[in-house]
């Protein structure tokens, strides 16, 4: 009677290919999900952190040199040509060229509000793109790899009724496989929801910033120029009191 072989030394028979492979298709296309959720999922982070990082440096730009010019025009024409700071600015000049063509006319305040706001919500439109998909990995990641752990907990259900004993060798290999897929579904979520809560504060800062950009220009063009935000100033060193210096004795 031929001995039972045993595996090679440093081979795992319970690793995560042999797993998937004991899983079949069920388990491979739950794996190969995850992997494309994960992937998609870093790519969508990485796009919109650069993205977030090119209009905080526009905004940098617009609090150093922006309100130092005679009119808005050449002030738009320092910034780049595809800045969102610069499309407010061009969509607020157009709209201010168009109130003067309407056949009937509305308040100026009124309109110039309307278009501002539909401008800076375009831009916070696009700086939404690809949350969703962020948020729909976090809630769902961890189901996906719940269902190939309901199906791995079922394949050694099947083994132990099959064999008819509950010995370590039947079940190990379908219960160590329900674990991987919830392990798996773990690791693509929590990332997820950490990018989606990141960039939404970065999201929110960035809209705080365009807010006020968009009222300063709203001011600027009411007044005729005459309303300009107050740029802050360099802070000077604070100058210390010296002490009064000791009454001296009458002699």
């Amino acid at each position: 009677m031929a001995a039972p072989t045993t595996p090679p030394a440093g081979d795992n028979p319970y690793g995560l290919l042999q797993a998937l492979q004991e899983g079949g298709l069920i388990s491979w296309t739950v794996f190969i999900i995850l992997v494309a959720m994960s992937i998609f999922s870093f790519y969508i982070l990485f796009t919109k952190l650069l993205q977030q990082q090119k209009i905080m440096s526009q905004a940098n730009k617009v609090r150093a040199s922006f309100w130092n010019s005679p009119n808005l025009r050449e002030a738009a024409n320092k910034l780049e040509q595809r800045s969102a700071y610069r499309a407010i600015v061009e969509d607020a000049l157009v709209a201010q060229e168009q109130h003067s063509k309407l056949t009937d006319p509305i308040d100026q305040h009124d309109w110039m509000t309307g278009s501002l706001s539909r401008s800076q919500g375009a831009i916070t439109n696009r700086l939404g793109e690809g949350l969703a998909f962020l948020a729909t990995v976090g809630s769902t990641a961890p189901f996906i790899g719940l269902f190939g752990t309901v199906i791995g907990i079922y394949r050694a259900l099947i083994k132990i009724g099959a064999s008819g004993q509950a010995s370590i060798s039947t079940v190990a290999g379908p219960v160590g496989e329900a674990l991987i897929m919830t392990a798996l579904g773990l690791v693509v979520a929590v990332p997820a929801v950490l990018a989606y809560n990141w960039l939404i504060r970065r999201n929110k800062s960035i809209s705080e910033d365009l807010a006020a950009f968009t009222n300063d220009v709203h001011g600027y063009i009411m007044s005729g120029g005459a309303v300009k935000p107050i740029m802050a100033s360099p802070k000077q060193p604070a100058q210390v009191a010296k002490p009064a210096p000791a009454p001296t004795a009458a002699r």
